[in-house]
């Protein structure tokens, strides 16, 4: 048995729980809410996991001290936009703890991946990052999923490759924290673009070329922040893009259809009710493309939808007749 917290109240760090704990470990989850801290440990439901049971063997609580002593791993599951502050809220706690970064996406002010913010608020901490195309929904109910587990120390990889799997959950390793982090982070916003397509009723034909086109844009960018080429044409890339492009499971998928159907940005993130990270990390990776000079057309045409009033249709039709290209450009 492992003492373990998780820093993280919504539907990932609940499917997380639940599966560490169905595997004999003590979990305290920390919440933002003390009404879902109350539901957790008293009716054992998540109100983003209506139909789960919550387990024994986790406690939800409000206070980070409470979660975080005595723990051997903390997994960090809270947004990426609140990921500073909330570290700059628990980090006194931490001692000699693996951090599980379990979060994809960027810091928008400083464009960084949660990986660097870490190091600066904590630079002595071990990290790892845990990613792979995994919806909260299927991991709680227990079905079949693949992820991926990096490190810097590989032994504190494979340390958690023990802790985690199980014949629900499959682990795999890499050495590629970089290019990991950043396919998750990179391919919320191609699912996205997939919602949008999904609205203004597109085919199968379409959504074929966006993931492709979509994994190549992925894959040049992610290169260029330090990743390796490979890791995006693998589970934490390829993977997680296909399952976030095509499932009604992703928020990221859900809010493109709503937006591609004509609702503001506004009406749509009331209407998903939870952080949706493609949205928010639409814009710092078109402003990391012009930094590096980096071709992403998908990427700049979903950023001037959002913030330069472009229309779907239009984007569309802007993507089909640029110029001639060989396929390998």
């Amino acid at each position: 048995m492992r003492k373990i917290a998780i820093i993280g109240s919504g539907s990932w760090g609940t499917a997380l729980a639940i599966h560490l704990a169905k595997l004999g470990n003590e979990v305290k989850v920390w919440s933002f809410l003390q009404e879902e801290a109350d539901l957790i440990n008293n009716e054992k439901k998540c109100k983003f996991l209506p139909e789960i049971t919550i387990p024994e063997g986790i406690y939800c609580t409000t206070s980070y001290q409470e979660a975080i002593e005595g723990s051997e791993y903390i997994l960090h599951v809270t947004p990426s936009k609140h990921t500073r502050s909330t570290v700059k809220e628990y980090k006194k706690y931490v001692t000699n703890q693996t951090i599980v970064i379990c979060t994809k996406g960027f810091e928008s002010e400083t464009l960084y991946t949660l990986d660097e913010v870490f190091k600066e608020e904590m630079p002595n901490t071990n990290l790892a990052v845990l990613s792979g195309p995994s919806h909260a929904e299927e991991v709680s109910k227990g079905m079949p999923t693949l992820m991926v587990i990096s490190s810097e120390d590989m032994k504190v990889a494979e340390d958690l490759q023990d802790i985690f799997m199980n014949e629900n959950l499959r682990v795999y390793l890499s050495e590629d924290m970089k290019g990991i982090e950043l396919g998750g982070a990179l391919k919320n916003i191609i699912a996205f673009c997939a919602g949008v397509a999904a609205g203004i009723g597109l085919g199968d034909n379409s959504f074929a070329a966006l993931i492709t086109r979509g994994l190549t844009e992925i894959s040049r960018l992610g290169v260029f922040l330090g990743g390796k080429r490979e890791t995006f044409y693998g589970l934490t890339g390829l993977g997680d893009l296909i399952v976030t492009c095509l499932s009604e499971h992703s928020r990221n998928r859900r809010a493109g259809k709503m937006m591609g159907q004509g609702k503001s940005l506004e009406e749509t993130r009331k209407e998903i009710g939870m952080v949706i990270e493609g949205v928010d990390n639409i814009e710092v990776a078109y402003k990391l493309a012009q930094k590096y000079e980096v071709e992403v057309p998908i990427i700049d045409a979903v950023y001037n939808m959002l913030h330069n009033g472009l229309k779907p249709d239009v984007a569309v039709n802007m993507l089909m007749t640029r110029e001639k290209k060989s396929e390998m450009e």
